[in-house]
């Protein structure tokens, strides 16, 4: 047998050397990808998953570098924590542990699991009653708390916010306000925060009274500031509905908590301003306020525009309270200029359409973000100065633009909130079924009214349809005929099956 010359041992060495090494070079790829996979899953659980996305969100914040290198949160909110913890920090606490990666991923819209009710976020939904009217109260409010509810985290929508349902009332309206605790209101009575002939100002002390729909009253509204154990409260009427989770208008005050005194403005890319940053809106450090404002009740040329009363979210504070009532009691409301003799006359400007303006637009510019009123506190109505005749506007936009939106228009899909004005009260019966602008959405809207009315009541063992006969499809068995002697009220006693 021949042997291997010294040369071919050599070649045979080499071979298996060059082996060895690409097996340790494979080797190493594998382990490598291995632990690539295993962190990139641990990630996918953490966060998000692309088969099966979590039941809702729960933790929303934007990594922006701040000044000396430092990260200032915006969008934040930690619904891991219980309510007496302070949501914000705690989400900051997830960042400053692991800064490099929370940059690195760029986590815009990272979630956490949905926590169970008990360790949400409490935001507090109020309404107020300044007295007892022709409409019935109960019927409004039991609907609004459920459609309140559905879009909470007690819901089947996604909300990711608890809630707790106040009745803010004066005492005269007491006999009114007390039907509301048997819907799960918690009542909270309260004079109005100023005596009227304390008013130093003698226009207004002598005229508040009779502006508006309820005069001095109105002021009652400014008593959600001072629901202090809640991070933020909704004030809402009575004719209101929610239709989708308010979340990220949440997450958005939660972020600016967290960024108070910080000079970086806020991310508001995941909610509709009436005004977008590129048109020339404001792009605030803090937000303390969010509304809509009410262009009917103005000239388009007036600069200062009322705010619309229906729809409010706030930052509970007794200072900004104090500060509301120090202006009431000063009472610089002059006849051709209103208030500080810049923000009015307009109707109910007096109270709380006008004051607001003047707190948020005049004395505290910045802190307050006006919101698309076609997609918050939707109110169906005309743009424009002139009547719309066979679905084409005429006119000049309210707003003082060039062009406006046409809220008639809105897919309904899109809209979190309406107020029941120009369509009327749900209640009346009205089956807005002409097939023009001017109808075709209050009609969808009263549906949705009925059809969460309807499911309120299936959710207390009733059948989830009355007894009327007239266009049952529509208003899902409520209502017999049009008009309010149509309409079948909500029987007693509330909660349980009839």
């Amino acid at each position: 047998m021949a042997t291997a010359s010294p040369k071919g041992k050599k070649a045979r060495a080499r071979l298996n050397s060059r082996i060895r090494i690409f097996a340790i070079l494979w080797f190493v790829l594998v382990a490598v990808t291995l632990v690539c996979l295993v962190f990139l899953f641990r990630n996918v659980m953490n966060y998000s998953s692309a088969d099966e996305p979590p039941s809702s969100g729960g933790l929303l914040f934007s990594i922006h570098a701040g000044k000396k290198g430092d990260f200032v949160r915006h969008y934040v909110h930690d619904l891991m924590s219980k309510n007496n913890k302070d949501p914000a920090r705690q989400a900051s606490e997830v960042v400053d542990n692991n800064p490099q990666q929370a940059n690195s991923n760029n986590l815009v819209g990272a979630t956490l699991p949905r926590p169970n009710p008990e360790e949400a976020v409490t935001v507090a939904y109020a309404v107020s009653v300044t007295g007892c009217g022709a409409d019935p109260l109960t019927e409004g409010a039991a609907v609004l708390k459920h459609s309140i509810h559905r879009a909470s985290i007690r819901g089947d929508m996604g909300g990711r916010y608890n809630y707790k349902m106040y009745a803010i009332y004066h005492p005269k309206a007491i006999a009114c306000a007390k039907t509301l605790e048997a819907l799960g209101y918690e009542l909270l009575e309260r004079e109005t925060f100023v005596k009227v002939s304390e008013i130093q100002g003698e226009f207004l002390r002598n005229n508040i009274e009779k502006n508006g729909c309820c005069g001095e009253k109105e002021f009652i509204k400014l008593e959600a500031y001072t629901l202090i154990q809640h991070p933020i409260v909704v004030h809402l009427d009575l004719d209101v509905l929610v239709l989708r989770p308010l979340d990220n208008l949440f997450d958005v005050m939660m972020a600016s908590e967290h960024n108070k005194g910080a000079d970086v403005p806020l991310d508001l890319s995941h909610i509709e301003p009436m005004y977008p940053p590129k048109d020339g809106g404001l792009v605030p450090h803090q937000v303390n306020a969010f509304f809509t404002r009410d262009y009917n009740m103005v000239s388009s040329k007036k600069k200062y525009k009322p705010v619309q009363g229906g729809f409010l979210v706030l930052r509970p504070s007794m200072d900004v309270y104090n500060e509301f009532k120090s202006i009431a009691l000063k009472g610089d409301f002059r006849s051709s200029g209103g208030w500080g003799g810049i923000v009015g006359p307009f109707y109910g400007a007096m109270t709380f359409q006008g004051i607001m303006p003047y707190f948020y637009d005049v004395l505290h510019p910045g802190q307050a973000v006006e919101l698309n009123r076609c997609v918050v506190n939707n109110m169906a109505d005309n743009p424009r100065d002139k009547k719309t005749v066979n679905d084409v506007v005429h006119g000049n936009c309210r707003t003082g633009k060039d062009e406006c939106e046409d809220c008639r228009t809105r897919d309904i899909e899109q809209v979190l909130t309406t107020h029941y004005t120009l369509c009327q009260k749900p209640w009346i019966c009205i089956p807005h079924d002409q097939n023009m602008i001017q109808h075709r959405l209050c009609r969808k809207l009263h549906h949705e009214w009925f059809r969460i009315r309807s499911e309120l009541e299936a959710s207390w063992g009733r059948s989830g349809s009355g007894a009327g006969e007239w266009q049952k499809d529509q208003f899902m068995g409520y209502c017999k005929q049009p008009g309010n002697k149509g309409y079948l009220p909500i029987a007693t006693p509330y909660g349980v099956a009839a």
